[in-house]
């Protein structure tokens, strides 16, 4: 991340938002980078492998039957070569989820640096043990699963590898606010003793932030050119003046995180203080002799007398001194008690 923190690992899912076109693909990476992500995430469908022509399609997307969607928004070898080297050209990590373990192997030849697990093949133990066995990071998102389908799943990735990060997520589309599960994020830590994070289907980036604050270290946001795209995913995305605005937030949350603040340190504002806060002064001529009662004492700017705090302190006090109206008492001004 460009944070200077580098705690919080953004990745812009992509996803099939690019719709088959390889030039929409390059394009997508170039502008995910330009917002300041850390990654660019697509998916590998192969569909004759993940699907049956007649599954059916998600409530949420019915254009056209999924079965012939991967197949036409799908990547050959080289093109999938070919993003993730512009992705290295542009300083982003390339990510791309499998949804079979032929994918798992196209990812391979591709060389994935690490694995990001939907949330449909939470229950698919044979990928991931394929997965988990390769030896290298692995993100798991959990939308879907119930505890104990999760709990088979982190117990299948770490029976073979450590490298694990779990991710709370929701699968509707779009989250409303009240299903986010934030607590069930902080309960995956706690569960599973691993890094967390949210991979987030909310329209804004409140969810993201307040996940942030409680220690998320993984976000991903579906990410488009514009929700007006055709496909299952862009109507649910962030478009990039949003996903600059999230990074642009991650790093504000955390340079608050990493910087706590000593609250009796007040150096950096004495100036402030001489000028915004009060002493106290004459309300009115007072002769020298005079015993200081509360309504010949004003309280008024800058602070640079004795302090409105300490009012009390100089009641009943003499005066040693004849002081105009207006003028800013100083502590030589009274008889020693």
């Amino acid at each position: 991340m460009n944070s200077k923190y580098n705690s919080t690992f953004i990745i812009a899912e992509v996803g099939s938002v690019h719709d088959g076109s390889f030039g929409n693909a390059t394009k997508l990476i170039e502008a995910a980078a330009e917002c300041g992500v850390d990654a660019v995430k697509f998916q590998a469908h192969i569909s004759e492998a993940e699907t049956l022509p007649d599954a059916p399609m998600p409530p949420y997307f019915k254009g056209e039957p999924r079965f012939e969607y991967f197949r036409r928004t799908g990547f050959s070898l080289d093109q999938w070569k070919e993003l993730k080297s512009h992705c290295d050209d542009h300083n982003v990590i390339f990510l791309s989820s499998p949804f079979s373990e032929e994918a798992v192997d196209l990812l391979e030849s591709v060389g994935v640096p690490q694995y990001k697990i939907p949330s449909g093949e939470v229950t698919n133990l044979p990928m991931l043990e394929k997965i988990a066995r390769l030896g290298k990071p692995v993100i798991l998102s959990s939308g879907m699963s119930a505890w104990d389908e999760l709990d088979r799943a982190v117990g299948v990735i770490q029976k073979y590898n450590q490298q694990l990060t779990v991710l709370q997520c929701t699968s509707e589309y779009p989250c409303p606010y009240e299903q986010v599960g934030l607590n069930v994020m902080m309960e995956m830590a706690e569960r599973y003793q691993v890094p967390v994070g949210l991979s987030d289907h909310t329209l804004t980036n409140y969810a993201v932030f307040a996940a942030v604050t409680l220690g998320a270290a993984v976000i991903e946001k579906h990410f488009t050119f514009s929700r007006k795209m055709y496909g299952s995913d862009a109507l649910h995305s962030l478009e990039p003046v949003e996903m600059t605005d999230l990074v642009q937030g991650v790093q504000a949350i955390e340079a608050m995180m990493a910087n706590p603040v000593e609250k009796d340190w007040v150096q950096p504002y004495a100036e402030m203080k001489r000028i915004f806060e009060k002493s106290l002064v004459a309300q009115v001529d007072i002769s020298a002799g005079t015993v200081l009662t509360r309504d010949l004492i004003g309280i008024k700017k800058p602070g640079t007398g004795i302090s409105a705090a300490r009012v009390d302190e100089f009641l009943g006090k003499k005066v040693c001194n004849d002081i105009l109206s207006g003028e800013i008492f100083a502590e030589d001004d009274f008889f020693e008690d």
